[in-house]
């Protein structure tokens, strides 16, 4: 319902029946109207894309999902992390370590948010939001002796409890060594992921290797076939210049002969005549 009326200063104002305040309709200008539908329109739009900080973990599916960076299979535990890009991508991990070393790869400009779990309830937490548990000797999937729980009195009463340890906030990752407790990587997962890594080093080891080889085949090919056109060349010259050289040989030969005159008749030749020499 619209109509007219003056505003404060007396101008002509058309308005807008919005909603009932205190038992009675409230008259709003229409511009003001037109401006809240356009603001509610672009964050419905912004909800829609997932826009806005909207973002939201996937479940994990332990028969499909595996880690983006060791391909080991996720386990739904508190230990598996995952980041939602801003194109809504969800990258799942199975170590906090991994989440980080998909950040130190990759960067973070499409990174739209990152989560881990608590460590108690297995709950999704922002990964900015949380309070982290560091000590070498903690156990996680891939080694980095990091747990992340909600609350900073959680974290700490673990630590009290392990008698180890130090409390983390994702600002002091970001300076944080990230480094493998090697002499925990015993289990069947952290074998496989040796496995993994080592695979893969094996595979640039053998790729370097045989194309170190192809280029030296390639080299000693190319040598050969070198060899065999200035074979075939070396012999052409010298066929030609066997041939010249007999040809000239020849020549001197014919042109000996042809100067050395008409024999003498021998002794025993009777001249026309009929007298002898």
């Amino acid at each position: 319902m619209t109509g007219k009326g003056k505003n404060s200063l007396g101008d002509n104002v058309n308005y807008s029946l919005q909603h009932r305040a205190n038992g009675e309709w409230k008259m709003l200008p229409i511009a003001r109207v037109g401006m809240l539908a356009v603001m509610m329109l672009i964050m419905g739009v912004l909800a829609a894309c997932g826009g806005g900080g909207n973002y939201k973990p996937q479940a994990i599916n332990e028969e499909t999902d595996r880690c983006v960076i060791c391909n080991m299979a996720i386990k739904d535990d508190v230990y598996a992390t995952q980041i939602i890009t801003k194109d809504g991508q969800s990258l799942k991990f199975d170590d906090l370590g991994c989440l980080n070393e998909w950040k130190v790869r990759n960067g973070t400009d499409t990174i739209g948010a990152a989560f881990v779990r608590d460590y108690n309830s297995g709950e999704w937490l922002k990964y900015e939001k949380a309070y982290y548990a560091y000590d070498s000797s903690f156990k996680t999937p891939m080694a980095y002796g990091l747990l992340s729980f909600e609350s900073k009195e959680e974290a700490e009463a673990y630590i009290a409890d392990q008698n180890a340890g130090k409390l983390m906030t994702a600002e002091d990752l970001t300076a944080h060594s990230w480094e493998v407790n090697h002499e925990m990587m015993g289990g069947e997962h952290s074998h496989d992921h040796d496995a993994a890594h080592d695979g893969e080093q094996e595979d640039e080891q053998n790729a370097a290797r045989d194309g170190k080889r192809e280029d030296e085949h390639s080299a000693a090919r190319d040598g050969e076939r070198e060899d065999e056109h200035n074979a075939a060349r070396d012999g052409e010259r010298e066929d030609e210049h066997n041939a010249a050289r007999d040809g000239e040989q020849d020549h001197k030969h014919n042109a000996q002969n042809g100067d050395g005159g008409e024999a003498e008749p021998s002794s025993g030749e009777h001249h026309t005549d009929g007298s002898q020499s």
